[in-house]
């Protein structure tokens, strides 16, 4: 039987650089977000020309590894953007109460591993970050509540701080979706006296942990938490489901 050999055919520069690019994303140098540098600055760092950097740019926003704005430069997708956000947008804008609950087992899920390996893995600048949100929301609830945009962000820095590529796009991905869930969650906390004090602490006890380095106490915190807000939610699901006859 003859063996057919296919010839070798150099890779174009455009190849490259999506290769590399491609790689920096995978490595999680490049994170869901984050704005790359222009064409002329990669032309520049890269050693090639603008062309070929555009020809890389093209293939990489078909691939759906990158998204160009305009007038406001080019971003990282996140790999999981178009398999997982779609479908759940709709439900989401309904604030659907199943949805929020099922959001909460998830957020079980994946923010106490998050806690874990952050604690294992945070360098200090997120554990700075870290005290720096939480120093916003503290004061914050002296007013009586803080806002759900600063707590999603101490979230994601935990997760950030896991340095696992996949968990945080995945994490990014649906990023809307934890803070819609972390805005209902806090409207019913707010209704009852001593929650503030109570949510406050559980914060405090999750920062604390990671910074201590103490991987076990994290994720038991964060879970101790997140089983806080799953139970509210709960009774926010009993109240909204409608009575049967």
């Amino acid at each position: 039987m003859a063996v057919v050999f296919k010839p070798i055919r150099p890779k174009k520069l455009s190849e490259e650089i999506v290769d590399q690019i491609k790689e920096l994303i995978a490595r999680g140098e490049l994170q869901p977000g984050q704005r790359i540098p222009s064409e002329r600055e990669l032309a520049t760092f890269l050693g090639v020309s603008r062309p070929s950097v555009r020809e890389a740019i093209m293939v990489l926003e078909a691939m759906g590894f990158l998204d160009s704005r305009q007038g406001g430069g080019t971003y990282v997708r996140s790999l999981a953007e178009r398999t997982m956000a779609d479908p759940l947008a709709s439900m989401v804008e309904r604030r659907d109460p199943r949805m929020l609950h099922a959001l909460t087992e998830v957020r079980m899920g994946l923010e106490s591993w998050s806690a874990y390996l952050a604690a294992k893995r945070a360098e200090n600048s997120e554990i700075e970050r870290l005290r720096e949100l939480f120093a916003v929301m503290e004061e914050q609830a002296e007013t009586g509540g803080w806002d759900a945009e600063i707590d999603a962000q101490f979230h994601l820095t935990i997760t950030e701080a896991t340095h696992n590529t996949l968990q945080i796009h995945v994490l990014n991905t649906i990023q809307e979706l934890f803070k819609a869930n972390i805005m209902v969650a806090l409207s019913e906390f707010y209704s009852k006296e001593g929650y503030v004090e109570l949510l406050i602490s559980h914060h405090r006890d999750i920062m604390e942990a990671i910074a201590d380095r103490d991987p076990e106490r994290a994720r038991d915190k964060m879970m101790e938490h997140l089983t806080l807000v799953e139970e509210k939610l709960r009774i926010f699901l009993e109240r909204e489901r409608p009575e049967t006859r």
